[in-house]
C-alpha cells in the first residue's frame, strides 16, 4: 500500500513532511535519499529490541541508497535515556572507521526513547546533523516523532536535558506495529485520547468506533488513526515551535503524569500509563473548578479504561508509595521544565476539544486530584 497520509509541518526554514502508510519501510532508502539530497553516509541509532527485528532490513535498504550505513545499538528501556548512554553512543559514532561529516545523516529507528536520544545525538554531533525519525511504536508515531523535541532524563526529572532539533523527515509505517505488545499500543492510545481532548473531540468517537480494529493492529485503521493524530500535532507545532504558547496544550495530563513517572522510577511505569493517570487528575481539578461537566470526565475515564489504560493507582502492576504521596509529587513538579519561578502550570480542559493554561492551581487541589487516583 502506498503512503496514505502526507502531513506538512510548516516551520520557517525547517519545514518537513511526515509520511504515513503501510509497508513503506521497504522504500526507506529512496525516501531518505530524496529527502536529504545527500550522498553522505547514514548512521542508524536504535535499541536492542527494535534492532533485533529491523536493523538488518533497514541497513540493507539504506546501504543500497547511500552506499555506507552503520548501526549503533543501545539497551532498550526508558532507564537508558540518560547522559551515560548518550556519551557511549556519541563516542561510538565518532570512532567509526570512516568518520562522519556534516553530510552524514542520523536515522532514529525505534520508539520515543530512541527518537529522543537519537535526535539529541543528531543535534549535538558536529554541532548538528540532518536527522530522520523512523518511529516504531504508536506512542512515538503520534507524539514524540513530530515536533523536534529531543532529550535525556536527569535524576531531577524527565527530559530536563535536550534541544529542539527538527527532523528532515518522519517516516511512519503502520505495518511495523503488528509486532508491538498490547501494553505498548495502549501507551500510544493515551496520547491519542489526549489529542482528542485538546483539539478534536470527534477523534474520541473514531477511537471508540474502531477500538477492535485498533487493538488488533489492523494496519489501515492504524494508519488512519496515526494520520489524524499527526495532523493535530503538526498544526500545534507549526503554530508554536518552541512551546511559548499554544504548544503547551500538548502537555495536558503530563504535569502530574511526569511527576508520577519520575517518583515511581524510570522503567517501572510506562509513559502512557503515567499520562493516563495525569489526565484523570487534570480532569478532576478542572471539574472541581467548574470548568468541565462531570459527564465529560466520566466519558474520558470510560474510554481510558476500555483501552486498558489505568484510571487509578490500583490499576497498575507496580505502584510505589511515592506516587501516592501528593507532597512528593508536588516536589517533583516544582522541578518540571514547564514550571516558571517554581509555579507549576497546568493544562486543564475547559470544553470538549478545548483546553487552557492555568498557573493558580493550589496545593489543596493537587492533593485532592491525587487522592482521586487512590
Amino acid at each position: 500500500m502506498p503512503i496514505t497520509h502526507e502531513i506538512f509541518v510548516d516551520l520557517p526554514g525547517r519545514s518537513y513532511n511526515v509520511s504515513v502508510g503501510v509497508d513503506i519501510l521497504t522504500d526507506l532508502g529512496r525516501i531518505v535519499a530524496s529527502t536529504t539530497g545527500s550522498a553522505g553516509r547514514v548512521v542508524v541509532i536504535t535499541d536492542s529490541n527494535v534492532g533485533a527485528i529491523y536493523a538488518d532490513t533497514v541497513r540493507g535498504r539504506l546501504s543500497d541508497a547511500s552506499g555506507l550505513c552503520d548501526v549503533i545499538e543501545f539497551p532498550a528501556g526508558e532507564e537508558y535515556k540518560n547522559l551515560a548512554t548518550y556519551g557511549d553512543v556519541m563516542d561510538r559514532i565518532l570512532a567509526l572507521e570512516t568518520p562522519i561529516d556534516r553530510r552524514s545523516v542520523v536515522v532514529a529507528l525505534g520508539g520515543g526513547v530512541v527518537g529522543d536520544l537519537g535526535g539529541f545525538v543528531a543535534a549535538t554531533a558536529l554541532r548538528g546533523l540532518p536527522f530522520i525519525n523512523v518511529p516504531t511504536t504508536l506512542l512515538a508515531d503520534v507524539d514524540a516523532a513530530v515536533g523536534g523535541k529531543t532529550g535525556l532524563n536527569a535524576q531531577a526529572g524527565k527530559n530536563l536535558i535536550g534541544a529542539f532539533h527538527q527532523p528532515s523527515a518522519v517516516i511512519i509505517d503502520a505495518a511495523v506495529l503488528e509486532t508491538l505488545p498490547a501494553d505498548e499500543l495502549g501507551n500510544g492510545l493515551a496520547e491519542c485520547v489526549k489529542h482528542g481532548v485538546i483539539r478534536d473531540w470527534a477523534l474520541l468517537d473514531f477511537i471508540e468506533d474502531n477500538a477492535a480494529k485498533i487493538t488488533s493492529c489492523q494496519a489501515d485503521t492504524l494508519a488512519e488513526l496515526i494520520g489524524r493524530n499527526v495532523a493535530i500535532k503538526a498544526a500545534v507545532v507549526s503554530a508554536d515551535e518552541r512551546e511559548s504558547g499554544e504548544r503547551a496544550h500538548l502537555n495536558f495530563g503530563h504535569t502530574i503524569g511526569h511527576a508520577i513517572e519520575t517518583a515511581a522510577g524510570y522503567g517501572l511505569l510506562s509513559h502512557g500509563q503515567a499520562v493516563a493517570l495525569g489526565m484523570v487528575a487534570a480532569f478532576h481539578i478542572a471539574e472541581s473548578r467548574s470548568l468541565i461537566d462531570s459527564s465529560v470526565v466520566e466519558r474520558v475515564r470510560k474510554i481510558l479504561a476500555e483501552l486498558s489504560l489505568p484510571v487509578q493507582f490500583d490499576d497498575l502492576p507496580n505502584s510505589p508509595s511515592d506516587v501516592r504521596d501528593p507532597k512528593c509529587l508536588r516536589r517533583v513538579m516544582s522541578h518540571d521544565k514547564k514550571a516558571l519561578g517554581g509555579v507549576v502550570r497546568f493544562v486543564l480542559p475547559t470544553a470538549p476539544g478545548s483546553v487552557a493554561i492555568f498557573d493558580d492551581v493550589t496545593d489543596d487541589q493537587i492533593e485532592a486530584a491525587v487522592a482521586v487516583l487512590g
